[in-house]
Protein backbone atom coordinates (compact mmCIF):
# COMPACT_ATOMS: atom_id res chain seq x y z
CA UNK A 1 0.00 0.00 0.00
CA UNK A 2 1.16 3.48 -0.97
CA UNK A 3 0.71 6.39 1.14
CA UNK A 4 1.07 10.12 0.12
CA UNK A 5 4.52 11.85 1.53
CA UNK A 6 2.08 14.05 3.49
CA UNK A 7 -0.38 11.76 4.92
CA UNK A 8 2.55 9.33 5.54
CA UNK A 9 3.82 11.89 7.91
CA UNK A 10 0.99 12.42 9.02
CA UNK A 11 -0.01 8.92 10.32
CA UNK A 12 3.91 8.70 11.91
CA UNK A 13 3.39 12.34 13.84
CA UNK A 14 -0.17 10.36 15.25
CA UNK A 15 1.03 7.32 15.98
CA UNK A 16 2.55 6.80 19.77
CA UNK A 17 3.49 3.15 21.22
CA UNK A 18 0.85 1.89 24.07
CA UNK A 19 2.45 2.42 27.62
CA UNK A 20 4.53 5.56 26.16
CA UNK A 21 6.48 7.11 29.18
CA UNK A 22 4.44 10.36 28.77
CA UNK A 23 1.43 8.45 29.09
CA UNK A 24 2.28 6.60 32.01
CA UNK A 25 3.57 10.27 34.30
CA UNK A 26 -0.29 11.53 32.95
CA UNK A 27 -1.91 8.67 34.92
CA UNK A 28 0.18 8.75 38.03
CA UNK A 29 -0.58 12.16 38.17
CA UNK A 30 -4.45 11.80 37.67
CA UNK A 31 -7.22 12.38 40.11
CA UNK A 32 -8.74 9.46 39.58
CA UNK A 33 -8.05 6.29 41.65
CA UNK A 34 -8.68 3.90 38.84
CA UNK A 35 -6.75 5.92 36.41
CA UNK A 36 -3.95 5.52 38.93
CA UNK A 37 -4.11 2.16 39.88
CA UNK A 38 -3.94 1.37 36.08
CA UNK A 39 -0.99 3.49 35.17
CA UNK A 40 0.88 2.40 38.36
CA UNK A 41 0.13 -1.54 37.01
CA UNK A 42 1.59 -0.72 33.53
CA UNK A 43 4.32 0.85 34.87
CA UNK A 44 5.48 -2.24 37.10
CA UNK A 45 5.16 -4.34 33.98
CA UNK A 46 7.01 -2.00 32.04
CA UNK A 47 9.95 -2.44 34.70
CA UNK A 48 9.92 -6.08 34.76
CA UNK A 49 9.86 -6.29 31.19
CA UNK A 50 13.01 -4.26 30.96
CA UNK A 51 14.50 -6.53 33.85
CA UNK A 52 13.85 -9.27 31.87
CA UNK A 53 15.46 -8.36 28.86
CA UNK A 54 18.83 -7.29 30.71
CA UNK A 55 18.98 -10.22 32.43
CA UNK A 56 19.28 -8.26 36.06
CA UNK A 57 16.99 -6.33 37.92
CA UNK A 58 16.77 -2.76 37.41
CA UNK A 59 18.45 -0.27 39.64
CA UNK A 60 15.69 2.11 41.21
CA UNK A 61 17.03 5.42 41.68
CA UNK A 62 15.84 7.75 43.85
CA UNK A 63 14.22 11.28 42.77
CA UNK A 64 15.95 13.76 44.65
CA UNK A 65 13.56 16.33 43.08
CA UNK A 66 10.33 14.97 44.36
CA UNK A 67 9.02 16.29 47.77
CA UNK A 68 8.61 13.66 50.81
CA UNK A 69 4.52 13.20 51.41
CA UNK A 70 4.82 11.98 54.42
CA UNK A 71 7.49 13.93 56.29
CA UNK A 72 8.00 12.94 59.98
CA UNK A 73 5.72 14.50 62.58
CA UNK A 74 7.90 16.11 64.59
CA UNK A 75 9.36 18.70 61.47
CA UNK A 76 5.97 19.20 60.30
CA UNK A 77 5.39 22.63 61.70
CA UNK A 78 9.31 23.83 61.27
CA UNK A 79 8.85 22.41 57.55
CA UNK A 80 5.79 24.55 57.10
CA UNK A 81 7.13 27.43 58.28
CA UNK A 82 10.46 27.03 55.92
CA UNK A 83 8.40 26.95 53.00
CA UNK A 84 5.55 29.33 52.93
CA UNK A 85 6.12 32.76 50.80
CA UNK A 86 6.12 35.21 54.03
CA UNK A 87 9.03 33.12 55.42
CA UNK A 88 10.87 33.02 52.82
CA UNK A 89 11.02 36.24 51.26
CA UNK A 90 11.96 37.62 55.38
CA UNK A 91 14.74 35.30 54.90
CA UNK A 92 15.87 37.31 51.63
CA UNK A 93 15.27 40.79 53.37
CA UNK A 94 17.58 39.57 56.26
CA UNK A 95 19.81 38.19 54.06
CA UNK A 96 20.02 41.43 52.14
CA UNK A 97 20.26 43.74 55.14
CA UNK A 98 23.23 41.61 56.67
CA UNK A 99 25.33 41.81 52.77
CA UNK A 100 24.39 45.72 52.71
CA UNK A 101 25.72 46.15 56.37
CA UNK A 102 29.03 44.04 55.21
CA UNK A 103 29.44 46.37 52.13
CA UNK A 104 29.09 49.55 53.92
CA UNK A 105 31.78 48.34 56.87
CA UNK A 106 34.04 47.16 53.93
CA UNK A 107 33.60 50.44 52.23
CA UNK A 108 34.41 52.14 55.27
CA UNK A 109 37.40 50.27 55.87
CA UNK A 110 38.06 50.78 52.46
CA UNK A 111 38.20 54.68 52.55
CA UNK A 112 40.06 54.72 55.84
CA UNK A 113 42.61 52.63 53.78
CA UNK A 114 42.67 54.90 51.17
CA UNK A 115 43.52 58.11 53.27
CA UNK A 116 46.54 56.02 55.46
CA UNK A 117 48.01 55.53 51.54
CA UNK A 118 47.05 59.34 50.42
CA UNK A 119 48.98 60.17 53.91
CA UNK A 120 52.10 58.18 53.14
CA UNK A 121 52.34 59.03 49.67
CA UNK A 122 51.79 62.84 50.32
CA UNK A 123 55.24 61.84 52.95
CA UNK A 124 56.70 60.10 50.22
CA UNK A 125 56.92 56.38 51.80
CA UNK A 126 55.74 54.66 48.68
CA UNK A 127 55.36 51.33 49.63
CA UNK A 128 53.91 52.29 52.80
CA UNK A 129 51.29 53.82 50.49
CA UNK A 130 51.07 50.58 48.19
CA UNK A 131 50.41 48.72 51.29
CA UNK A 132 47.38 50.71 52.22
CA UNK A 133 46.02 50.88 48.82
CA UNK A 134 46.56 46.60 48.27
CA UNK A 135 44.73 46.07 51.86
CA UNK A 136 41.98 48.45 51.05
CA UNK A 137 41.51 46.44 47.84
CA UNK A 138 41.24 43.56 49.82
CA UNK A 139 38.43 44.97 51.66
CA UNK A 140 36.18 46.33 48.34
CA UNK A 141 37.75 44.79 45.22
CA UNK A 142 35.67 47.34 43.14
CA UNK A 143 36.50 50.75 43.89
CA UNK A 144 38.86 52.43 41.05
CA UNK A 145 40.38 55.00 42.83
CA UNK A 146 42.38 52.32 44.54
CA UNK A 147 43.76 50.94 41.91
CA UNK A 148 44.60 54.31 40.46
CA UNK A 149 46.35 55.71 43.31
CA UNK A 150 48.23 52.61 43.47
CA UNK A 151 49.22 53.03 39.98
CA UNK A 152 50.36 56.61 41.02
CA UNK A 153 52.49 55.08 43.86
CA UNK A 154 53.70 52.19 41.37
CA UNK A 155 55.19 54.98 38.93
CA UNK A 156 57.07 56.28 41.79
CA UNK A 157 58.76 52.99 42.80
CA UNK A 158 59.40 52.50 38.88
CA UNK A 159 57.31 49.19 39.01
CA UNK A 160 55.48 50.74 35.51
CA UNK A 161 54.08 47.32 34.42
CA UNK A 162 52.01 46.95 37.62
CA UNK A 163 50.83 50.58 37.74
CA UNK A 164 49.31 49.76 33.75
CA UNK A 165 47.89 46.72 35.29
CA UNK A 166 46.25 48.80 37.99
CA UNK A 167 44.81 51.15 35.35
CA UNK A 168 43.42 48.54 33.53
CA UNK A 169 41.78 47.20 36.80
CA UNK A 170 40.06 50.47 37.75
CA UNK A 171 38.60 50.39 34.16
CA UNK A 172 37.47 46.95 34.51
CA UNK A 173 36.41 47.82 38.12
CA UNK A 174 32.50 47.83 37.42
CA UNK A 175 30.64 46.15 34.88
CA UNK A 176 28.73 49.31 33.90
CA UNK A 177 31.97 50.80 32.90
CA UNK A 178 30.53 51.51 29.19
CA UNK A 179 27.39 53.03 30.46
CA UNK A 180 29.49 55.40 32.68
CA UNK A 181 31.76 56.72 29.85
CA UNK A 182 28.70 57.31 28.02
CA UNK A 183 27.52 59.89 30.36
CA UNK A 184 30.80 60.45 32.07
CA UNK A 185 33.97 60.39 29.84
CA UNK A 186 36.16 62.17 33.08
CA UNK A 187 36.19 58.22 34.51
CA UNK A 188 38.49 56.84 31.26
CA UNK A 189 40.70 60.72 30.89
CA UNK A 190 41.28 59.82 34.62
CA UNK A 191 42.72 56.40 33.77
CA UNK A 192 44.46 57.48 30.48
CA UNK A 193 45.95 60.54 32.06
CA UNK A 194 47.98 58.05 34.19
CA UNK A 195 48.77 55.89 31.86
CA UNK A 196 49.98 58.84 30.18
CA UNK A 197 52.18 59.83 32.94
CA UNK A 198 53.57 56.40 33.24
CA UNK A 199 54.52 56.34 29.88
CA UNK A 200 55.85 59.66 29.79
CA UNK A 201 58.27 58.92 33.08
CA UNK A 202 59.36 55.20 31.64
CA UNK A 203 60.74 57.99 28.25
CA UNK A 204 61.94 60.41 30.95
CA UNK A 205 64.36 57.65 32.49
CA UNK A 206 65.44 56.15 28.94
CA UNK A 207 66.54 59.62 27.57
CA UNK A 208 68.53 60.39 31.08
CA UNK A 209 70.11 56.89 30.95
CA UNK A 210 71.05 57.14 26.90
CA UNK A 211 72.25 60.95 28.06
CA UNK A 212 74.45 60.20 31.12
CA UNK A 213 76.16 57.32 28.76
CA UNK A 214 76.92 59.80 26.02
CA UNK A 215 78.22 62.11 28.41
CA UNK A 216 80.69 59.68 30.15
CA UNK A 217 81.69 58.33 26.46
CA UNK A 218 82.94 61.93 25.59
CA UNK A 219 80.36 62.46 22.59
CA UNK A 220 81.31 66.13 21.74
CA UNK A 221 77.62 67.57 21.69
CA UNK A 222 77.17 66.33 24.80
CA UNK A 223 80.29 67.64 26.66
CA UNK A 224 79.89 70.81 24.53
CA UNK A 225 76.52 71.56 26.63
CA UNK A 226 78.22 71.03 29.79
CA UNK A 227 80.73 73.31 28.93
CA UNK A 228 78.63 76.20 27.61
CA UNK A 229 76.15 75.84 30.91
CA UNK A 230 79.29 76.18 32.78
CA UNK A 231 80.08 79.50 30.93
CA UNK A 232 76.59 80.87 31.19
CA UNK A 233 76.36 80.41 34.74
CA UNK A 234 79.43 83.29 35.31
CA UNK A 235 77.63 86.51 36.99
CA UNK A 236 78.15 90.04 35.89
CA UNK A 237 78.60 89.37 32.22
CA UNK A 238 77.71 91.94 29.22
CA UNK A 239 74.09 90.98 27.36
CA UNK A 240 75.94 90.24 24.11
CA UNK A 241 77.95 87.49 26.07
CA UNK A 242 75.06 85.88 27.48
CA UNK A 243 73.03 86.56 23.87
CA UNK A 244 76.31 84.58 22.08
CA UNK A 245 76.31 81.87 24.90
CA UNK A 246 72.30 81.49 24.52
CA UNK A 247 72.68 80.91 20.53
CA UNK A 248 75.57 78.48 20.36
CA UNK A 249 73.55 76.41 22.83
CA UNK A 250 70.69 76.51 20.35
CA UNK A 251 72.49 74.81 17.91
CA UNK A 252 73.57 72.48 20.37
CA UNK A 253 70.17 71.33 21.53
CA UNK A 254 68.70 70.20 18.67
CA UNK A 255 68.59 66.41 19.31
CA UNK A 256 66.70 64.54 22.30
CA UNK A 257 69.90 63.75 23.71
CA UNK A 258 71.24 67.05 23.99
CA UNK A 259 67.86 68.39 25.22
CA UNK A 260 68.20 65.72 28.18
CA UNK A 261 71.83 66.79 28.97
CA UNK A 262 70.51 70.57 29.09
CA UNK A 263 67.60 69.52 31.89
CA UNK A 264 70.23 66.91 33.94
CA UNK A 265 73.12 69.78 34.17
CA UNK A 266 70.37 72.31 35.13
CA UNK A 267 69.91 74.44 32.03
CA UNK A 268 66.29 76.13 33.48
CA UNK A 269 68.01 77.56 36.63
CA UNK A 270 71.09 78.49 35.20
CA UNK A 271 69.06 80.86 32.90
CA UNK A 272 66.51 81.36 35.06
CA UNK A 273 68.60 82.63 37.82
CA UNK A 274 70.98 84.64 35.93
CA UNK A 275 70.64 88.37 37.03
CA UNK A 276 71.01 90.09 33.83
CA UNK A 277 68.67 87.52 31.84
CA UNK A 278 66.12 87.99 34.74
CA UNK A 279 66.67 92.06 34.29
CA UNK A 280 66.33 91.98 30.70
CA UNK A 281 62.88 89.95 31.19
CA UNK A 282 61.45 91.37 34.00
CA UNK A 283 61.94 95.07 32.84
CA UNK A 284 60.81 96.99 29.41
CA UNK A 285 63.47 96.20 27.27
CA UNK A 286 65.78 99.40 25.93
CA UNK A 287 68.76 98.62 23.87
CA UNK A 288 69.38 96.68 21.12
CA UNK A 289 71.45 94.09 23.42
CA UNK A 290 68.44 93.45 25.50
CA UNK A 291 66.25 92.93 22.43
CA UNK A 292 68.93 89.87 20.83
CA UNK A 293 69.21 88.47 24.41
CA UNK A 294 65.83 88.25 24.95
CA UNK A 295 65.35 86.70 21.38
CA UNK A 296 68.08 84.34 21.64
CA UNK A 297 66.76 83.49 25.30
CA UNK A 298 63.32 82.38 23.71
CA UNK A 299 65.06 80.67 20.81
CA UNK A 300 66.54 78.58 23.36
CA UNK A 301 63.31 77.46 25.10
CA UNK A 302 61.63 76.57 21.75
CA UNK A 303 64.76 74.37 20.90
CA UNK A 304 64.99 72.67 24.42
CA UNK A 305 60.80 71.85 24.46
CA UNK A 306 60.62 70.51 20.63
CA UNK A 307 59.21 66.95 21.49
CA UNK A 308 60.70 66.61 24.99
CA UNK A 309 57.56 66.68 27.04
CA UNK A 310 59.60 66.60 30.63
CA UNK A 311 61.13 69.84 29.47
CA UNK A 312 57.97 71.47 28.72
CA UNK A 313 56.94 70.77 32.00
CA UNK A 314 60.22 72.10 33.64
CA UNK A 315 60.26 75.10 31.30
CA UNK A 316 56.86 75.96 32.96
CA UNK A 317 56.84 74.90 36.47
CA UNK A 318 59.60 76.90 37.18
CA UNK A 319 59.31 79.86 39.37
CA UNK A 320 60.25 82.97 37.21
CA UNK A 321 59.49 81.46 33.53
CA UNK A 322 55.36 81.16 34.34
CA UNK A 323 55.18 84.70 35.08
CA UNK A 324 57.55 86.43 32.79
CA UNK A 325 55.99 84.22 29.62
CA UNK A 326 52.42 85.89 29.66
CA UNK A 327 54.42 89.24 30.31
CA UNK A 328 57.11 88.64 27.42
CA UNK A 329 53.25 87.69 25.01
CA UNK A 330 52.78 91.46 25.65
CA UNK A 331 55.87 92.97 25.42
CA UNK A 332 56.05 95.82 23.06
CA UNK A 333 58.48 94.56 20.97
CA UNK A 334 57.26 93.17 17.90
CA UNK A 335 60.47 90.22 17.73
CA UNK A 336 60.00 89.33 21.57
CA UNK A 337 56.20 89.38 21.34
CA UNK A 338 56.74 87.18 17.54
CA UNK A 339 59.13 84.28 19.26
CA UNK A 340 56.91 84.18 22.48
CA UNK A 341 54.24 83.63 20.26
CA UNK A 342 56.20 80.65 18.30
CA UNK A 343 57.17 79.22 21.84
CA UNK A 344 53.35 78.95 22.85
CA UNK A 345 52.43 77.50 19.71
CA UNK A 346 55.14 75.01 19.98
CA UNK A 347 53.43 73.94 23.41
CA UNK A 348 49.59 73.75 21.90
CA UNK A 349 50.56 71.31 19.28
CA UNK A 350 49.67 68.81 21.61
CA UNK A 351 47.26 68.24 24.20
CA UNK A 352 49.71 67.56 26.99
CA UNK A 353 51.28 70.76 25.61
CA UNK A 354 48.06 73.11 26.14
CA UNK A 355 47.08 71.27 29.55
CA UNK A 356 50.50 72.35 30.47
CA UNK A 357 49.65 75.75 28.99
CA UNK A 358 46.17 75.98 31.08
CA UNK A 359 47.50 74.05 34.05
CA UNK A 360 50.78 76.47 35.13
CA UNK A 361 49.99 79.96 33.32
CA UNK A 362 47.02 82.52 34.10
CA UNK A 363 45.42 82.55 30.78
CA UNK A 364 42.16 84.35 31.68
CA UNK A 365 43.49 87.53 29.58
CA UNK A 366 45.08 85.36 26.50
CA UNK A 367 41.76 85.77 24.26
CA UNK A 368 41.41 89.69 24.26
CA UNK A 369 45.46 89.79 23.80
CA UNK A 370 45.44 87.10 21.00
CA UNK A 371 42.70 89.15 19.22
CA UNK A 372 44.15 92.31 19.21
CA UNK A 373 46.66 91.05 17.64
CA UNK A 374 44.41 90.92 14.19
CA UNK A 375 45.11 94.01 13.48
CA UNK A 376 48.63 94.17 13.38
CA UNK A 377 50.34 93.92 9.82
CA UNK A 378 53.01 91.43 10.11
CA UNK A 379 53.35 87.36 10.72
CA UNK A 380 51.94 87.73 14.43
CA UNK A 381 48.25 88.20 13.56
CA UNK A 382 48.87 84.76 11.92
CA UNK A 383 50.72 82.85 14.73
CA UNK A 384 48.06 84.19 17.31
CA UNK A 385 45.09 83.02 15.45
CA UNK A 386 47.20 79.63 14.73
CA UNK A 387 47.43 79.24 18.89
CA UNK A 388 43.82 80.36 19.84
CA UNK A 389 42.75 77.83 17.19
CA UNK A 390 44.70 75.23 19.45
CA UNK A 391 43.59 75.86 22.32
CA UNK A 392 40.10 76.42 22.25
CA UNK A 393 40.04 72.49 21.59
CA UNK A 394 40.33 72.95 25.69
CA UNK A 395 37.22 73.11 27.80
CA UNK A 396 39.17 74.30 30.59
CA UNK A 397 40.32 77.24 28.36
CA UNK A 398 37.10 77.86 27.49
CA UNK A 399 35.96 78.39 31.16
CA UNK A 400 39.01 80.46 31.57
CA UNK A 401 37.32 82.56 28.58
CA UNK A 402 34.48 83.65 30.55
CA UNK A 403 35.20 85.46 33.14
CA UNK A 404 36.46 88.79 31.17
CA UNK A 405 34.48 88.10 27.87
CA UNK A 406 31.99 91.25 28.34
CA UNK A 407 34.02 93.83 29.61
CA UNK A 408 37.64 93.21 28.16
CA UNK A 409 37.45 91.08 24.78
CA UNK A 410 34.05 92.07 23.44
CA UNK A 411 35.14 95.40 23.30
CA UNK A 412 38.24 94.81 21.35
CA UNK A 413 36.48 92.56 19.05
CA UNK A 414 34.27 94.87 18.63
CA UNK A 415 36.67 97.79 17.60
CA UNK A 416 38.07 94.99 15.15
CA UNK A 417 35.22 95.12 13.20
CA UNK A 418 34.11 98.83 13.51
CA UNK A 419 37.77 99.61 12.35
CA UNK A 420 37.89 101.62 9.27
CA UNK A 421 41.51 100.76 8.48
CA UNK A 422 42.68 97.61 6.31
CA UNK A 423 42.97 94.61 7.98
CA UNK A 424 44.81 90.76 7.86
CA UNK A 425 41.57 89.35 5.66
CA UNK A 426 42.72 86.08 6.81
CA UNK A 427 43.72 86.47 10.40
CA UNK A 428 40.06 88.81 11.12
CA UNK A 429 38.00 86.02 9.23
CA UNK A 430 39.91 83.12 11.19
CA UNK A 431 39.37 85.54 14.23
CA UNK A 432 35.25 85.39 13.88
CA UNK A 433 35.27 82.17 12.74
CA UNK A 434 36.81 81.08 16.49
CA UNK A 435 34.65 83.08 18.23
CA UNK A 436 31.96 81.30 16.43
CA UNK A 437 33.42 78.23 17.46
CA UNK A 438 33.54 79.84 20.98
CA UNK A 439 29.71 79.77 21.00
CA UNK A 440 29.57 75.98 21.76
CA UNK A 441 30.43 76.61 25.20
CA UNK A 442 26.79 77.98 26.93
CA UNK A 443 27.61 80.72 29.35
CA UNK A 444 30.09 82.47 26.31
CA UNK A 445 26.93 82.51 23.61
CA UNK A 446 24.76 83.69 26.20
CA UNK A 447 26.92 86.82 27.27
CA UNK A 448 27.78 87.61 23.62
CA UNK A 449 24.01 87.32 22.60
CA UNK A 450 23.41 89.29 25.09
CA UNK A 451 25.57 92.19 24.23
CA UNK A 452 23.48 94.67 22.01
CA UNK A 453 26.86 96.57 20.20
CA UNK A 454 27.78 93.25 19.92
CA UNK A 455 24.97 92.53 17.33
CA UNK A 456 25.08 96.30 16.08
CA UNK A 457 28.67 95.64 15.17
CA UNK A 458 28.06 92.46 13.39
CA UNK A 459 25.34 93.85 11.65
CA UNK A 460 27.32 97.35 10.77
CA UNK A 461 30.15 94.68 9.42
CA UNK A 462 27.66 93.23 6.98
CA UNK A 463 26.22 96.49 5.51
CA UNK A 464 30.31 97.29 5.34
CA UNK A 465 31.11 94.33 3.03
CA UNK A 466 27.79 94.04 1.34
CA UNK A 467 26.45 97.59 -0.60
CA UNK A 468 23.88 97.71 -3.68
CA UNK A 469 24.19 93.58 -4.33
CA UNK A 470 27.69 93.18 -4.22
CA UNK A 471 30.61 92.40 -1.83
CA UNK A 472 32.86 95.25 -1.49
CA UNK A 473 34.97 94.22 0.37
CA UNK A 474 36.29 91.32 2.85
CA UNK A 475 33.95 88.15 1.31
CA UNK A 476 35.43 85.28 4.05
CA UNK A 477 34.72 88.00 6.81
CA UNK A 478 31.49 88.58 5.89
CA UNK A 479 30.52 84.49 5.71
CA UNK A 480 31.89 84.14 9.23
CA UNK A 481 30.54 86.55 10.53
CA UNK A 482 26.91 85.58 9.51
CA UNK A 483 28.58 81.86 10.81
CA UNK A 484 28.85 83.85 14.23
CA UNK A 485 25.05 85.40 13.94
CA UNK A 486 23.44 81.88 13.68
CA UNK A 487 25.21 80.74 16.27
CA UNK A 488 24.62 83.74 18.94
CA UNK A 489 21.07 83.77 17.39
CA UNK A 490 20.94 80.17 18.88
CA UNK A 491 20.11 81.68 22.32
CA UNK A 492 16.56 83.87 22.39
CA UNK A 493 16.27 87.38 23.93
CA UNK A 494 15.24 90.83 24.03
CA UNK A 495 18.08 92.27 21.97
CA UNK A 496 17.90 89.78 19.20
CA UNK A 497 13.72 90.74 19.83
CA UNK A 498 14.68 94.49 19.35
CA UNK A 499 16.86 94.20 16.17
CA UNK A 500 14.98 90.99 14.48
CA UNK A 501 13.44 93.36 11.91
CA UNK A 502 17.10 95.04 10.86
CA UNK A 503 18.19 91.54 11.13
CA UNK A 504 15.41 90.52 8.59
CA UNK A 505 16.53 93.35 6.13
CA UNK A 506 20.18 92.83 5.99
CA UNK A 507 19.31 88.50 5.33
CA UNK A 508 16.84 89.52 2.53
CA UNK A 509 19.62 91.62 0.91
CA UNK A 510 22.12 88.98 0.87
CA UNK A 511 20.01 86.64 -1.20
CA UNK A 512 20.98 88.88 -4.17
CA UNK A 513 24.85 87.22 -3.63
CA UNK A 514 26.05 85.37 -5.66
CA UNK A 515 27.88 83.57 -3.37
CA UNK A 516 26.07 80.47 -2.59
CA UNK A 517 27.37 80.32 0.82
CA UNK A 518 26.46 83.55 1.83
CA UNK A 519 22.57 82.90 0.63
CA UNK A 520 23.19 79.86 2.81
CA UNK A 521 23.61 81.29 5.91
CA UNK A 522 21.48 84.27 5.35
CA UNK A 523 18.44 81.86 5.37
CA UNK A 524 20.06 80.36 8.89
CA UNK A 525 20.10 83.10 10.19
CA UNK A 526 16.41 84.08 9.00
CA UNK A 527 15.24 81.19 9.99
CA UNK A 528 16.64 81.46 13.64
CA UNK A 529 15.01 85.47 13.28
CA UNK A 530 11.59 84.71 12.34
CA UNK A 531 10.65 82.66 15.17
CA UNK A 532 11.32 85.35 17.94
CA UNK A 533 9.78 88.16 15.97
CA UNK A 534 6.10 89.01 14.48
CA UNK A 535 7.35 92.20 13.05
CA UNK A 536 10.46 90.70 11.50
CA UNK A 537 7.86 87.68 10.08
CA UNK A 538 5.54 90.61 8.03
CA UNK A 539 8.33 92.36 7.30
CA UNK A 540 9.83 88.94 5.65
CA UNK A 541 6.49 88.01 3.76
CA UNK A 542 6.25 91.54 2.63
CA UNK A 543 9.38 91.45 0.69
CA UNK A 544 8.24 88.11 -0.69
CA UNK A 545 10.55 85.62 1.24
CA UNK A 546 7.98 82.81 -0.23
CA UNK A 547 8.76 82.55 -3.36
CA UNK A 548 12.28 83.42 -2.77
CA UNK A 549 12.68 80.23 -0.86
CA UNK A 550 11.26 77.93 -3.09
CA UNK A 551 13.41 79.50 -5.75
CA UNK A 552 16.62 78.98 -3.38
CA UNK A 553 15.50 74.98 -2.30
CA UNK A 554 14.77 74.68 -6.60
CA UNK A 555 18.66 75.63 -6.19
CA UNK A 556 19.57 73.43 -3.72
CA UNK A 557 18.15 70.37 -5.19
CA UNK A 558 20.58 70.70 -8.45
CA UNK A 559 23.34 71.58 -6.19
CA UNK A 560 24.03 74.70 -7.79
CA UNK A 561 24.52 76.10 -4.42
CA UNK A 562 27.91 74.11 -3.65
CA UNK A 563 29.08 76.44 -6.90
CA UNK A 564 29.71 80.23 -7.43
CA UNK A 565 26.98 81.64 -9.07
CA UNK A 566 27.29 84.07 -12.04
CA UNK A 567 23.92 85.67 -11.69
CA UNK A 568 21.95 86.15 -8.50
CA UNK A 569 19.59 83.80 -7.53
CA UNK A 570 17.07 86.25 -6.31
CA UNK A 571 16.36 89.39 -9.12
CA UNK A 572 15.08 92.42 -7.46
CA UNK A 573 12.68 92.14 -10.25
Amino acid sequence: MLFFPCFQMNLFCLWKPPFSAAALIEGLKSTDPAVQAKAMAATEKRLQSVSDKDGKKPKLKVDKTVINTRPSPSGLSNQEEMMSPESFLAALEKDAHERARRRKENEASANALKEKGNDAFGQGDYALAVQNYTEGLKKQKDMPALYTNRAQAYIKLQKYEKAIDDCSWALRARECYLKILKFDSQKEKLCKDCINEIDLEEKRLSEEETASEDLKTGKLTAVAVSEMLQKLSKPGQDPLYYAGGLQLLTDLVQACTEQTLFRTNGGFSVISNNKVIERVLSAKINSPAELELACSLLLLWQAVCKGNEENQRLLLTHPSVNVQLPALLCSEAPEVQEECLALLCLYSKTEHGRVLLIRHLNTTKWLQTLISLVKVADSRADSAMNLLTHLILEENFKIQCRIKLSTETLPIFIQLLSSSKPLNETALSRCIALLGDLCSDVVIRMQMAENQECWQACLSFVTQCWTENSIIRYPECLYAVLGLMMNLSLEPNSVIEELAEEICDTCMSLFNSPDGRIISRAVGLLSHVLLVSLGALEEAVRQDVVRKMIRFLKVICHFQWLLPISEPLFPSQ
